[in-house]
């Protein structure tokens, strides 16, 4: 790599440093020399400045790059349970058509639906609440297809065991995925707790938010204990395996 070229001499009238390329020592006024030499093609981008496009090009990928992408997925199944609630509140849909409420007897499709739908808008907000939080944080770290995969598997997941654990299945609103997005988000701040390490998320926040969403079904009837317990273990499970990573 050849040497930069020296861009100072001394002035030989005060002994100051000053650029090569003035005729005129800024300091003392002395003269220096009758015609700044040119600056030759390259010569500055050898000694290390970048042209202003390159310096350019380079910002704007480093802005490109340190900006964080929206969490599209989890933000449209927040606002898919938000109108789901929405929608069931007036009565355009029974709870019948869309959640599990009693046996299936084949519409197996009532395990998807199931949690976006809900009767109490208290019930909603904390699932959807949750689910836009932890669910950014899970899409934001691992990717949007993680965060949709691991919702689904977590609230079918506990739909499914509410329609085969209860005797009278009665499941409706979106804990189960909640809750598993919870799980999963928390396990690796617990395992960086459990190594002396900072951990990188807020566990007694999440804490809360994972109890107030176990402690939903005292407040609205059609939120399966059962439902969010196994979404919970299935967030957890997923979580792990996440964590190997």
């Amino acid at each position: 790599m050849p040497d930069a070229p020296d861009l100072f001499v001394v002035c030989p009238s005060c002994g100051a440093e000053v650029s090569k390329y003035v005729t005129e020592c800024p300091y003392c006024a002395a003269r220096m020399q009758q015609r700044a030499p040119k600056i030759a093609r390259g010569q500055i981008t050898a000694s290390g400045a970048k042209p202003k496009r390159q310096r350019r090009r380079r910002q704007r990928s480093q802005r490109t790059r340190s900006s964080p992408s929206r969490p599209l997925v989890s933000i449209t199944l927040a606002a898919a349970c938000a109108v789901g609630a929405v929608v069931m509140v007036p009565g355009v849909l029974s709870a019948a058509q869309v959640g599990v409420v009693g046996q299936l007897d084949g519409q197996w499709w009532r395990l998807i639906t199931a949690s976006f739908f809900a009767d109490n808008l208290w019930y909603t907000a904390a699932s959807v609440a949750a689910i836009a939080l932890f669910g950014g944080l899970i899409e934001g770290h691992y990717g949007a297809i993680v965060a949709g995969a691991c919702f689904f598997i977590c609230a079918v997941g506990g739909m499914a065991a509410a329609a085969g654990l209860e005797s009278i299945p009665l499941a409706l609103g979106a804990n189960a995925g909640a809750l598993g997005l919870i799980g999963a988000w928390v396990v690796r701040p617990v395992l960086e707790t459990r190594r002396g390490e900072q951990p990188a998320a807020d566990l007694i926040g999440a804490a809360v938010c994972a109890g107030v969403l176990l402690l939903m079904p005292l407040a609205a009837v059609e939120a399966s204990s059962t439902a969010g317990a196994v979404g919970l273990i299935l967030g957890l499970l997923a979580g792990a395996i996440l964590a190997r990573r």
